[in-house]
């Protein structure tokens, strides 16, 4: 069985990568923010994982909201780096790459504090994977760590401390902020897996 992994070169999808060693990874530059850093950083981790990686490159900017996209949240955002159906975008562009590589399985990254956004929720993950499984192919989407928080996930993965270093998680420049969302998150959990 021939497995993908939509890698975004974050801590979650970096250690998805180290645990779970699919066969290739799907990087996708929708017009984010900090998209050649996720890019570069997913190339290190593919090229030291001997995984074979392919890059999409569609401009979503213009369909953005918040942190991510360089522009005022939406009223309707539940967060401010929130980009309205993300994960539906990205998992139909990766499914679309997934399968003219011929891949059975695309595993996503998402992680149980994932679920503060209803797509990211185990419900729409049930969901997504139906609805990509009864088109031709039939593909399947996994999201292997949702139960799980990154912190979990990276003791699970038993993933390197070296190798976490390459994630990139700021949502806004392609060199770390240190105050969006996502870098608090990857100090949170570097703090914890230290403590």
């Amino acid at each position: 069985m021939r497995t993908a992994l939509l890698l975004s070169g974050g801590m979650d999808s970096l250690s998805i990568a180290w645990w779970k060693r699919p066969d290739l990874a799907i990087t996708i530059d929708y017009g984010q923010l900090p998209a050649d850093a996720e890019v570069a950083a997913a190339i290190a981790v593919c090229k030291r994982l001997n995984i074979e990686h392919h890059v999409v490159r569609i401009d979503c900017r213009s369909l953005g909201s918040g942190d991510m996209a360089g522009q005022m949240a939406s009223e309707h955002a539940p967060a401010s780096d929130w980009w309205p159906y993300r994960n539906q975008m990205l998992l139909t562009f990766a499914a679309m790459k997934a399968m003219s590589l011929n891949a059975q399985v695309l595993y996503i990254g998402t992680v149980r504090s994932d679920s503060s956004h209803l797509d990211g929720t185990p419900n729409f993950v049930e969901a997504i994977d139906r609805l990509v499984s009864m088109q031709e192919g039939g593909l399947r989407i996994e999201a292997p760590a949702i139960t799980y928080s990154t912190e979990e996930l990276v003791r699970v993965a038993k993933v390197p401390d070296h190798f976490l270093a390459w994630a990139h998680s700021c949502h806004v420049a392609n060199v770390a902020c240190g105050s969006c969302r996502g870098c608090n998150k990857y100090l949170d959990v570097l703090h914890a897996l230290r403590a």
